[in-house]
């Protein structure tokens, strides 16, 4: 799927007027997002036995409460952390009740709202606009990421196309960039989306980073060479367009699209719940207020739907799917519906293995990883499973850094060595595809 020149010039055009015409609010300005965490926590509370497991799911069930991790009360279980973001109003109350039962927590954010501003460089005289140089190193809008895209397209146009595979609930275009040295014959693909999740700004700052570093390193690294010549990659930066931009200009913590729901006013659906395998069911709720809300029903929301058409329209090519996500030092792999072992099941392990040791091999960070209803917990309906069960035959979430004491806040100093190490982990897995694994050929046949 390729733009002509004058396509791609008029894309390139809008874009660019975007970028400057955009009176868009940014986190980087005064008050960020009106100063509504300030005085909220984050709790992160460890219920050490079955009993304390379901009186913490009574008392925060009763409470308003953000979940960050887990993502719903009902996957809260022993000796696993239970990170939430807590109003002000309601520190006092839930220290009080914790203290009550007996219950071992701490606060390791104690005022989201300065959290939040240390993360985006509030009040630095950093600028991010005017600068020529993009700043792979700072977290960007949907406008400026946009832009960015168009400029990678127009100066880079024997490695790099963009296109659109859509249009988002409220209309904006859902951008993919294809990177790889062109070819005439049908080469191998890989899938990576970032942004799935609206709150988990990492994910778009890796995705852009894999773009920088494939383009920058083609020349001077065999290995990236390689991989360019002999794959194509298409790379979402945001899946979630509608989500992200909110999570900048509303609410920080957004997860989910912002679909309308006509019953409620509840809005949003969990992107990685409403993909048509298992749907709705462990791990996923019917209810459209609930962070990990499955939609009315399959590919409800226009977003999921668009990459789903995508991939079964090339899922002959598309030999990975790589979904990035955040936090928790992850690289899960199907099933998370199910307990059970995947058919290729030493090849997909082997390559996890590979992507966390080349990983580890950048700065010591270790991740745990496996498949995600053992390692993380059962979820349906999400994409790598519906990416598996459609013949995409290594797909994976990355879940990146941290294990929480920052968590959805990762400072913007630490943009660089995450990528940098997840970039290694990428690396081994595409390069994995150019190798033939036999171990389970018979039993699954898409390799």
């Amino acid at each position: 799927m390729e733009l002509d020149r004058g396509s791609a010039f008029r894309v390139s055009a809008w874009l660019a007027c975007v970028i400057i015409c955009s009176n868009v609010p940014s986190p980087v300005g005064a008050r960020l997002y009106n100063n509504r965490y300030a005085g909220d926590q984050i709790f992160r509370i460890t219920p050490t036995n079955d009993e304390q497991v379901q009186v913490l799911q009574k008392i925060l069930g009763h409470m308003k409460v953000d979940f960050w991790q887990p993502n719903s009360v009902t996957l809260i279980c022993q000796n696993a952390t239970v990170d939430v973001h807590v109003k002000r109003n309601d520190t006092w109350d839930l220290r009080a009740r914790l203290k009550q039962q007996h219950l071992d927590y701490r606060v390791f954010i104690s005022n989201l709202q300065k959290e939040i501003e240390k993360q985006t460089g509030h009040g630095s005289s950093r600028k991010r606009r005017s600068e020529s140089q993009y700043d792979y190193e700072v977290y960007h809008s949907l406008e400026e990421i946009q832009g960015w895209m168009s400029e990678m397209n127009r100066t880079n146009s024997h490695l790099v196309d963009m296109f659109s595979i859509g249009k988002s609930y409220e209309g904006r275009p859902l951008y993919v960039l294809q990177i790889g040295k062109r070819s005439r014959h049908q080469k191998k693909a890989v899938w990576i989306d970032c942004g799935v999740h609206a709150r988990e700004w990492i994910g778009p700052a890796f995705c852009q980073w894999f773009v920088k570093e494939a383009i920058n390193s083609y020349q001077h690294d065999s290995v990236m060479r390689r991989l360019l010549n002999q794959l194509n990659f298409y790379i979402m930066p945001v899946f979630n367009v509608d989500g992200y931009n909110f999570s900048w200009t509303t609410d920080r913590f957004w997860r989910k699209t912002r679909s309308k729901n006509h019953r409620y006013h509840c809005r949003g659906v969990d992107a990685n719940r409403n993909w048509k395998v298992k749907w709705c069911e462990e791990g996923a709720s019917s209810h459209p207020c609930d962070d990990t809300y499955c939609g009315p029903y399959p590919e409800s929301e226009p977003e999921v739907k668009a990459v789903a058409k995508f991939l079964r329209k090339h899922k002959k090519r598309v030999k990975s799917y790589i979904s990035i996500h955040a936090y928790a030092q992850m690289l899960l792999y199907p099933y998370s519906y199910k307990y059970a072992a995947i058919p290729n099941f030493n090849c997909v392990e082997s390559a996890a293995q590979n992507a966390v040791t080349a990983l580890y091999s950048a700065y010591g960070v270790k991740y745990r990883y496996g498949p995600a209803s053992t390692t993380l917990y059962v979820s349906s309906g999400s994409s790598i499973d519906w990416a598996y069960r459609n013949g995409i035959p290594y797909a994976f979430a990355f879940e990146l850094r941290d294990t929480g004491y920052f968590g959805f806040l990762l400072p913007e100093s630490l943009i660089n060595p995450t990528c940098t190490e997840t970039l290694r982990a990428v690396k081994a897995i595409a390069s994995g595809l150019l190798k033939k694994c036999e171990t389970d050929r018979d039993r699954f046949p898409y390799i």
